[in-house]
């Protein structure tokens, strides 16, 4: 038997999926920008039974209630993991034992997307769950065990994103309320609003793409909504970018958040960093020795309803 070597060739043909997440105060337009996205091969996981904000929007939706739930249809989703014992979840067994509920998994080929809002309900569900399980209690007092329940909390929802992160030829959007808070030294910080630190500190990690949807004020003092999307950005809001190309050949454009990342390497007047702020920032990183990178943030389209309306 042959090493299983995959070309170059064999391998950039193969159809790729941008796992993104998405992240932005409440109110801010999180949810509307699964409007951007194709209908007809876009699967909304609709966690927070919110979708006021794409009540027009006409494409197919689930709804999970419950932490089993939601392991069920990621397992659906994505597939199962060869690799794990029978008993665990995402397992061979706990695919055959879903695709008997939900049918032939052949059904999901007309999605190329699938839009999860929120980790940050999703989060709640699952810590819900966590402190009804034998971990969430000692066993030596029997009673309940917060660090357990936790612990329990940030294996079971990093397993089972890393899981749906593994869905090949899909694009995943997860959407997260992004909180302000201050650190031990009263500086400003931005944190994904997750139950439990794991979560919120793995995640960037597990996807391709952070980007923080944000209002930004221009020169002029007036506010714009703005796709933040660098890491180094003289704004401290988190982002990160994983592509390194312009555009991946033959992907779906899973979202405008999206789309305005892989544009920004092709085409940086839409940067929306005026040439000032820019000196100013590279003065700043200069001075804290960091590495400075003119490519801060993109702006929306100029046809966003939203985008100057805040």
């Amino acid at each position: 038997m042959a090493l299983p070597i995959i070309t170059a060739d064999e391998r950039l043909a193969e159809k790729q999926g941008v796992k993104l997440v998405l992240l932005g105060k409440s109110g801010i337009g999180k949810t509307s920008q699964l409007k951007t996205l194709p209908e007809a091969s876009t699967l909304f996981v609709d966690l927070e039974a919110g979708d006021l904000a794409v009540k027009d929007w006409r494409g197919d939706c689930v709804r999970p209630s419950t932490w089993p739930e939601f392991r069920d249809l990621v397992v659906f989703l994505a597939g199962p993991n060869p690799a794990l014992p029978v008993d665990a979840p995402f397992s061979e067994a706990h695919y055959r034992h879903v695709c008997e509920r939900y049918g032939d998994p052949g059904q999901l080929a007309k999605y190329d997307t699938y839009f999860v809002d929120s980790i940050t309900v999703l989060a709640r569900l699952a810590l819900i769950w966590a402190k009804t399980q034998p971990q969430a209690y000692s066993e030596r007092t029997g009673k309940p065990d917060t660090r357990g329940a936790y612990g329990l909390l940030g294996s079971e929802l990093i397993g089972a994103l890393t899981h749906l992160q593994h869905a090949r030829g899909k694009h995943v959007v997860f959407v997260a309320i992004l909180d302000e808070r201050l650190d031990d030294f009263n500086r400003k910080v931005f944190v994904p609003q997750i139950e439990g630190a794991k979560t919120a500190a793995e995640l960037p990690g597990i996807v391709d793409e952070v980007v923080t949807l944000a209002e930004i004020k221009a020169e002029d003092g007036n506010p714009y909504r703005a796709f933040v999307t660098h890491t180094v950005n003289p704004y401290g809001y988190p982002a990160k970018d994983r592509s390194g190309q312009p555009r991946v050949a033959g992907a779906a454009e899973p979202a405008r958040a999206d789309r305005q990342v892989r544009r920004r390497h092709s085409n940086p007047d839409i940067q929306g960093v005026s040439h000032d702020r820019l000196v100013r920032f590279q003065r700043r990183a200069a001075a804290a020795q960091l590495r400075p990178d003119p490519q801060g943030h993109a702006r929306p389209r100029a046809h966003d309803a939203q985008a100057r309306g805040l």
